[in-house]
């Protein structure tokens, strides 16, 4: 792995923020300068594809990137785009997937909502 790559890595895995690629650009240039936004792009595009890392997408806001490669239910903010790990109860899959007669073999649960932080914007703003 190179040594841009071992950064971004360890950015992204190092909290459990879901961070985007920008704000991953800027954290690694505060270690290495001369990286650049291309670099970035490129190396996250290889750490997903190689399954290290998972792309989150959400509508209304950049892609985030999470530590967490396994597939894991996430709660997003419609207002910041701030995403969150959730934990699922266990077996909550399985009586869906009998019901539907199918092997599941992962999936991408989101929640949305506002966020405690984004509401108490919104009454601050009116």
């Amino acid at each position: 792995m190179t040594r841009q790559r071992e950064l971004i890595y360890s950015i992204v895995t190092a909290a459990p923020e879901h961070r985007t690629a920008e704000e991953i650009y800027d954290l690694a240039r505060e270690q290495m300068p001369s990286l650049a936004r291309g670099t970035v792009y490129r190396n996250l595009g290889i750490l997903v594809e190689e399954g290290q890392l998972r792309r989150l997408e959400t509508p209304h806001s950049p892609a985030r990137y999470d530590r967490e490669s396994r597939p894991h239910p996430h709660l997003v903010c419609q207002q910041c785009g701030r995403v969150e790990d959730l934990t699922m109860p266990e077996g909550l899959l399985e009586p869906m997937a009998r019901q539907l007669g199918i092997d599941l073999t992962g999936y991408d649960l989101k929640l949305y909502h506002i966020c405690p932080a984004c509401r108490g914007m919104k009454k601050e703003d009116l």
